[in-house]
């Protein structure tokens, strides 16, 4: 692998493993992938951002530096209509590739069967995925993440979240940001949220399952909702209204500054309470370790169908 400041300012077209030290000033950077792996990180370091390609099977990527944005991707796979790349006959390909970008860069991932890792970042990230897992670590900025079938994976996000998915899970461990959106058709959602004081959170799925755990005390006017799923609920102050068929859980905990919004149709749904001695500053406890079912659960098990929470 040649090492080195390589970068010529031009659009480079890679063909084998490489490694280069990007000098011209950019506030994006893109990378589109076809199978593999891709890591962007956030840095604070004042040398040059890095683009290391350490495999590549199939066509060169191109890397390019222009307007502002650095690119690292397929030709033939625009951002632009991403979620709609379905012609498995551009599949036949793989690289890895690890990007090393200042903290606050803005940055776009999509990946087709490829593992994507976000760390670091500040700015704002988007990532879409047609399949593949996303990792998404220590993120501050607004995140907006979009997937047909691939699973996101959150930790220690502060930033907004926005998550959108036809059957992929959405999992958030310690998250603290102000707002969390998540819709789905068929993909289940564990959260283990420590929201600030007006948190907006609202979840929507069809038939995937819901788990959420807050620590206690809490801080959020709740509306819960599964018109055939089952309900699970640890909290006192809060009420499950139905014997049959749809059940909602209501009420408020702390002041009801903030909102939780739950909806699912059939899918299950548990309200979960963080121990007390995680609230002093422990971490989270290890999935499938929350606390015992509250007095109000109507499922033995306390989660629905028996899934591990947070």
């Amino acid at each position: 692998m040649s090492t080195g400041t390589e970068w010529s300012h031009r659009p480079t077209q890679v063909s084998s493993p490489r490694t280069l030290e990007i000098t011209e000033p950019f506030d994006a950077v893109t990378v589109r992938l076809v199978n593999g792996t891709v890591n962007v990180v956030g840095t604070t370091d004042d040398g040059p951002a890095r683009v290391e390609i350490s495999e590549l099977h199939g066509p060169p990527l191109t890397v390019s530096c222009t307007h502002g944005t650095l690119s690292v991707a397929y030709d033939d796979l625009p951002w632009k209509g991403f979620l709609k790349f379905f012609d498995r006959k551009g599949w036949n390909r793989s690289a890895v590739v690890s990007v090393t970008v200042p903290a606050a860069t803005r940055v776009e991932v999509g990946v087709v069967g490829a593992a994507a890792m976000v760390s670091g970042i500040t700015g704002r990230t988007d990532v879409r995925g047609v399949s593949g897992d996303s990792t998404l670590v220590g993120l501050t900025g607004e995140v907006q993440a979009d997937t047909v079938s691939g699973n996101v994976e959150v930790q220690s996000v502060r930033g907004a979240l926005r998550f959108h998915s036809v059957s992929g899970d959405l999992t958030v461990v310690d998250g603290a940001g102000g707002a969390v959106h998540a819709d789905s058709v068929s993909g289940d959602m564990v959260l283990d949220l420590d929201p600030g004081q007006d948190a907006d959170i609202a979840l929507t799925t069809v038939s995937g399952e819901v788990a959420i755990r807050l620590p206690d005390p809490a801080d959020a006017t709740v509306e819960a909702n599964t018109a055939s799923g089952t309900v699970s609920n640890a909290f006192d102050d809060l009420r499950v209204s139905g014997q049959w068929g749809a059940k909602r859980i209501t009420g408020s905990l702390g002041a009801g500054s903030g909102t939780l919004k739950v909806t699912t149709v059939s899918g299950g749904l548990a309200l979960l309470r963080r121990p007390a001695a995680e609230d002093g500053g422990g971490r989270a406890a290890a999935p499938g370790t929350g606390p015992a079912p509250g007095p109000h659960d109507d499922s033995p098990a306390g989660p629905p169908s028996g899934k591990k929470v947070l």
